[in-house]
């Protein structure tokens, strides 16, 4: 694999946690009038579209164990993880929820050592997941006594960043097909929309576009749809093929500090004393599991950037 590849594999896995780490701020503003399901739906359909446009042709896997592996990818990908992510925001503020979800890479490297040829768990990686969760049960319990606010959200954050690990395992063994990567994609939205259909009527879906005559529902599914679906899943499913589930994982630890960030200037959150000290427990845990992967991800950059 040349340096140029390696470049552009970091370059869009930064590029796709820059959007990623504003989604919760779009998904929140539009909590306010649609529901969970509604803008899971809404979003994967222009998503789909979209690159249905761009390559419209159609992936033909080679036997029924490669199409199980898009299935479920579909299903814990898009599906469950969306889910997940968009209730848990209608119960806590987005920046918690940026925070949580940054916990996936800890899952990813368990899954990717039991399924994949990977590096070996070792005392640091356990040490780093403690200090980790110590984290989250802060910002647990700022929402629970601080703030008043159900637990449940953490709960269903925390369940998210376990499906966003399965579904970076499975994408690892999706890239090893070789098939292009937009059209991979393309097929993962197709299973995660079908999968959406029980439950569109489980959660009293309701169609009602004249909701999107408001300019700033239209623009954020806009930017959900286009930017962090259609684009956003094909770069960060290319960076997984180039530089693999566990490399490319790492740069979820940026989108806390994107969405904490945003979500106090957009949303005006209030981010108090213990949340803050929850979240610098959550990223020193990452920063003390995954720090010999860092230091190697830092010199795979510098290396391959000045050649």
């Amino acid at each position: 694999m040349t340096d140029k590849k390696i470049t552009l594999g970091h370059l869009a896995a930064l590029i796709t946690i820059l959007i990623w780490g504003t989604t919760f701020v779009s998904t929140k503003v539009l909590l306010k009038e649609f529901t969970p399901i509604e803008i899971l739906f809404f979003r994967f359909t222009i998503g789909y579209i979209t690159l249905l446009i761009v390559y419209p042709h159609r992936i033909k896997t080679l036997n029924v164990k490669q199409e199980l592996y898009f299935i479920v990818a579909g299903l814990f990908g898009v599906t469950l993880y969306f889910l997940l992510e968009n209730i848990a925001l209608t119960y806590t503020l987005a920046s918690n929820v940026g925070v949580i979800i940054s916990i996936a890479p800890f899952f990813t490297a368990i899954f990717a050592h039991q399924f994949l040829d990977s590096e070996k768990l070792t005392l640091r990686f356990f040490i780093g997941f403690i200090v980790a969760i110590l984290g989250i049960i802060m910002i647990g319990f700022n929402e629970n006594i601080v703030l008043k606010l159900s637990p449940l959200g953490s709960i269903l954050a925390a369940l998210a960043a376990i499906v966003w690990a399965v579904y970076s395992v499975l994408m690892k063994k999706v890239s090893e097909f070789h098939y292009n990567t937009i059209g991979c994609t393309r097929k993962v939205f197709f299973y995660g929309l079908f999968f959406m259909i029980p439950a569109l009527f489980i959660f009293n879906f309701k169609m009602d576009l004249n909701r999107f005559t408001n300019m700033s529902n239209l623009l954020n599914i806009l930017y959900l749809g286009f930017g962090a679906s259609a684009l956003c899943f094909v770069t960060w499913n290319w960076s997984v093929k180039v530089l693999g589930a566990m490399k490319t994982s790492v740069y979820i630890y940026i989108v806390p500090i994107i969405a904490v960030v945003s979500s106090a200037i957009l949303l005006h959150e209030n981010i108090t004393g213990v949340a803050i000290v929850g979240i610098i427990l959550t990223l020193a845990g990452l920063f003390i599991s995954e720090g010999k992967l860092i230091i190697k991800l830092r010199r795979e950059i510098y290396d391959t950037t000045t050649r």
